[in-house]
């Protein structure tokens, strides 16, 4: 009598008990905030000033008192000439100092009036022999009423393209907290406060093999010259970039033969330097493949079936100090789990805390009229005019789905979709 099948884990749940092993890993590094990217900060970054440092301009103008501009018109003596990174006097009653974006607020100015709305008129100044020479602009911060006159011609309102100092961040505040996982805009940020070195998390050391003797790697065998029921090793080539983006250190210890005793070799020298071990394949209930008795002889190992389409069999485990991951050998079933369950699982070892993709809503330009029992990753991609249109083919085995494909429509079991739904959408770019 065949034994009972175990109930499909749902996805949410089989997530958190994974989660929950995944402790962030001991030890850090200091970087250069230059080749942060994608790293984990360990600590928060506390600004020791405060952006801007003072009160700036906005935009190349003219900086005014408004009460002196009462009406559109009215000229004004030029004072000085204020650039960014200079020094500037006091702003004397009734004129006005020319001033670039970036460049300090002389005191005394409460707007700044754009240089479009301005208009430069020249004075001439008189030489010892009388003639008439007109200003150099030479550049002076102090005053200096001999910068020629400029016309107002827009009425100013108080505080108008002004950026006042501590506006995007002040002294002693968390601009970053640890857990943060690193992208171009908060490396800039960092930057912004004076932080050329981050704490981060320590990169998770990976091991990643495949198993199986019909596994063929590209360019050992031409195309014409394979083998009956031979395949090439796909899964090794996205699986191993989808670690690198993640910050991993990825040992690739390729095909490892289908024996039982090397199986066990491989294992065991993995999970002494690593912190992780992945493969893909022989993890589905039933299968012969040596890969899971290794695993429980071991350390242990627990076979899960979640109910999600595709990707069903998925396990988890512990070889000595190292986690262990099976993936479904089905290319895209290794895909998704990956995205929906190692990467979260990875980030987490780093000590990030909000590792779940963020869906938005979007229309279906599509039908899906057979609902399934298990909650389903429809590859799809945006369409020009708006919405989402389906891939043909979502069989578990069409690696060209997810290459086509911008994302996945995370559709709940039971469900069908009709065209204009509103479905829940994950692009691509969050899961990898």
């Amino acid at each position: 009598m065949r034994p009972a099948m175990k109930p499909l884990k749902p996805l949410d749940e089989a997530l958190a008990e994974l989660l929950a092993q995944a402790r962030p890993l001991p030890a850090t590094d200091q970087v250069s905030t230059l080749d942060a990217d994608g790293r984990v900060l360990a600590q928060d970054c506390i600004s020791a000033l405060q952006v801007p440092a003072q009160d700036n301009s906005a935009m190349d103008g003219y900086a005014v008192r408004c009460a002196d501009v009462t009406a559109p018109g009215r000229v004004l003596p030029v004072a000085q000439r204020i650039t960014a990174g200079s020094a500037c006097a006091a702003l004397p009653p009734g004129s006005a100092a020319r001033i670039f974006t970036g460049a300090p607020m002389p005191a005394g100015a409460d707007a700044i009036v754009l240089q479009e709305d301005c208009q430069a008129l020249a004075v001439e100044r008189q030489t010892p022999s009388g003639s008439a020479q007109m200003p150099s602009g030479s550049g002076q911060t102090s005053p200096d009423h001999g910068l020629g006159q400029v016309q107002i011609n827009a009425r100013p309102q108080p505080g108008q393209w002004l950026r006042h100092a501590g506006e995007d961040i002040r002294r002693g505040a968390v601009v970053l907290t640890a857990g943060t996982r690193l992208t171009p805009a908060t490396l800039g940020l960092a930057a912004s406060i004076g932080l050329d070195r981050l704490q981060v998390a320590r990169r998770p050391r990976v091991a990643l093999f495949s198993t199986g003797d019909e596994l063929v790697m590209p360019g050992t065998v031409p195309p014409g010259q394979m083998r009956p029921g031979a395949i090439y090793n796909s899964n090794r080539f996205f699986l191993r970039a989808m670690l690198l983006r993640l910050a991993c250190e990825v040992s690739d210890l390729g095909i490892v033969p289908d024996q039982r005793e090397a199986t066990e070799q491989a294992l065991q020298a993995a999970s002494a330097a690593h912190d992780l071990i992945l493969t893909s394949g022989g993890v589905s209930v039933g299968e012969e493949d040596h890969v899971k008795p290794a695993v429980q002889a071991l350390g242990r190992l627990d076979l899960w079936q979640i109910a999600i389409k595709p990707g069903k069999p998925f396990a988890y485990g512990r070889v000595g100090p190292a986690h262990f991951i099976g993936l479904p050998g089905n290319p895209v079933s290794s895909f998704l789990t990956f995205a929906l369950l190692v990467r979260p699982f990875v980030l987490r070892l780093q000590g990030m805390a909000d590792v779940a993709p963020k869906p938005i809503a979007a229309s279906a330009r599509f039908a899906w009229p057979k609902a399934d029992q298990r909650r389903e990753f429809l590859r799809v991609r945006q369409h020009p005019m708006g919405g989402l249109e389906l891939f043909g083919n979502q069989s578990s085995g069409v690696l060209s789905s997810a290459a086509w494909g911008d994302g996945v429509v995370d559709n709940p079991a039971g469900q069908t979709i009709a065209p204009g739904d509103s479905v829940q959408f994950i692009a691509f770019s969050q899961l990898l």
